[in-house]
């Protein structure tokens, strides 16, 4: 059985959304800040500098292991992602990341509760879907998206805690109600923060507020052969017949179709493409929108002020079966 792509999407988020919560308690990743180092793979990890300041390694030797234990591994964490960034875009976000993953789930249950994917929208989404099927507002929902963002605001500053102070402490004083008073107040305040965020502004955040997006989106618009949703506006026409399927399922709130600087903070998702196939599933000529790379996004990211690139004859040839 063909798994689509949307599936393996969603597993890959739920999957990293897991890790993210259960990193901690595995010493997979943190910082303890009681025995200020850091935990990578179940192992400490440290500058190393303790034995310089006990005087038994030279200057030198300290400086090796800063560079080696500290300075490497950031920068070469940094060198990968700008490079999958340059080549591919925000990757990360649309498939990997935890609070885009909930961004999603609660545009899906605000559009239940309210035919709107964000409050601040003026108008109501369309009821049919691309796939034919229906969605009408039902302000019953509203008793599930309220739960929903309240847990999800919890879990986040519950994660971020213990990324910070051992989990078993924090875990253990949780299910005993012993919090201390610094952990309650940072739980509290974090949880209320992410009801704001999640509820009111989670899009403006990635949009404008997210450093890990914003330095994935200077990498991709650098690179004008990069991976990106092309539109075949040869055959523009086509949409007179759509009800603009692919703006209204973008979780960025995005024009899919635009030029690619107005898709600056696209997560490549590629749910817009996938409500264009559905959309001119009888269409012989295939969908208007896909990803494209190379000479084929060249359209999408040179095209402005009056310069147009002519798009290959092979760029949107749907495959023969």
């Amino acid at each position: 059985m063909r798994i689509d792509r949307q599936t393996v999407r969603l597993l890959t988020q739920a999957g990293f959304f897991i890790l993210f919560l259960l990193a901690p308690i595995f010493d997979l990743f943190r910082l303890d800040l009681n025995l200020k180092h850091f935990f990578f793979l179940g192992m400490n990890w440290t500058l190393g500098l303790d034995d310089f300041v006990a005087g038994r390694i030279s200057a030198l030797e300290a400086a090796f292991r800063l560079v080696v234990r500290g300075g490497l591994p950031i920068l070469g964490t940094i060198a990968l992602g700008i490079w999958v960034s340059w080549k591919y875009g925000r990757l990360y976000c649309g498939w990997l990341c935890p609070h885009f993953s909930v961004v999603e789930t609660i545009n899906h249950f605000m559009r239940r509760a309210t035919g709107k994917q964000s409050l601040w929208e003026h108008h109501p989404q369309p009821e049919r879907n691309a796939d034919g099927s229906m969605t009408r507002a039902d302000p019953r929902y509203w008793l599930l998206l309220v739960p929903i963002v309240t847990g999800f605001s919890f879990a986040w500053a519950l994660a971020l805690l213990t990324y910070l102070l051992p989990p078993s402490e924090i875990y253990g004083n949780l299910w005993h109600g012993t919090l201390t008073r610094n952990q309650t107040i940072f739980i509290s305040a974090a949880t209320l923060a992410f009801f704001i965020e999640f509820m009111f502004a989670r899009h403006l955040f990635c949009r404008y507020a997210c450093a890990i997006g914003l330095f994935q989106s200077l990498a991709w618009m650098g690179n004008r052969k990069a991976l990106v949703i092309g539109f075949d506006r040869r055959r523009a026409i086509t949409c007179a017949d759509c009800n603009a399927a692919c703006d209204n399922v973008c979780p960025m709130r995005l024009k899919p179709r635009s030029i690619k600087r107005h898709m600056f903070t696209c997560t490549q998702c590629g749910q817009c493409a996938q409500s264009c196939e559905q959309v001119q599933t009888n269409n012989p000529q295939g969908p208007l929108l896909k990803w494209v790379d190379q000479a084929c996004a060249l359209d999408k990211s040179a095209r402005d002020f009056g310069h147009h690139i002519e798009i290959p004859a092979h760029c949107y040839t749907k495959p023969s079966e």
